[in-house]
């Protein structure tokens, strides 16, 4: 029997802290904003600021970094510097706007009024100048998530219907009771249709929070019984790569 361990990293602490804060303030999701920025001190306060607001984090330290992670993850924001080490924060935000379509705050020390008409001329929802206060900068990632529709996200695809803020999940109009693993997987694949997901990054995904260890076993099973509720007995909707993971398609 194959068992799939994670790294200790501190990134799993980080992890389970989101999955809590989410919890508590009443989400069945956990909304992701990707965090561009090389300076460690606020990549700490950020991080500890935002997770308490109930959101992930994932951090880009580079131009190359962000874009990586842009390629495959999904996320619903990105908080951007324009210096970066290796390259300029502005030409990425054009790259995110045409390529990825996020929104973009920038959350840069430039307060000079060209740097902010250019930023915001190029395609960002926002120009915040650092040094930054707490509250007001929660508010305004609050207010672009809402403007942009991210806040109240739903996913679609084919005939199913998954509702990240009622954590409900329908196709042809009818309820489906999902347990929590199986949503937590129709969740990662919904959000990114087409994807090929390995059993590796299913795996990470639906690691029990109260171990190391997740049973290799268990996503065969699960995944058997999500495409039962789903109608999806032949695998047309969440095919099976052989050798390789599973992708749902459009």
């Amino acid at each position: 029997m194959k068992f799939y361990r994670r790294p200790e990293r501190r990134v799993d602490f980080l992890l389970f802290f989101y999955i809590i804060e989410g919890l508590r303030k009443g989400r069945d999701y956990i909304m992701r904003i990707m965090l561009v920025e090389d300076n460690e001190a606020i990549i700490m306060g950020l991080e500890y600021l935002l997770s308490q607001e109930g959101y992930q984090v994932l951090t880009a330290r580079t131009v190359a970094q962000a874009s990586d992670f842009l390629n495959r993850e999904n996320c619903e924001l990105v908080l951007l510097d324009i210096g970066l080490p290796d390259g300029d924060g502005l030409a990425l935000c054009r790259r995110i706007r045409q390529e990825w379509q996020v929104p973009v705050i920038f959350l840069t020390a430039r307060d000079e009024e060209d740097d902010v008409v250019r930023g915001l001329d190029i395609g960002a929802e926002d120009y915040v100048i650092k040094p930054f206060r707490n509250r007001e900068l929660v508010s305004r990632i609050k207010r672009v998530l809402s403007r942009s529709g991210k806040g109240s996200r739903t996913f679609s695809c084919r005939d199913i219907l998954l509702n990240p803020e009622t954590g409900r999940v329908y196709r042809n109009d009818r309820e489906i009771s999902l347990t929590r693993l199986e949503y937590k997987i129709l969740y990662s694949m919904m959000s990114c249709p087409g994807k090929l997901f390995t059993r590796d990054e299913i795996l990470a995904d639906i690691w029990d929070v109260s171990g190391n260890f997740v049973n290799d076993n268990t996503l065969s099973v699960t995944m058997k019984r999500l495409r039962e509720k789903l109608g999806d007995t032949d695998g047309q909707i969440i095919r099976t790569v052989r050798g390789m993971g599973y992708r749902l398609e459009r």
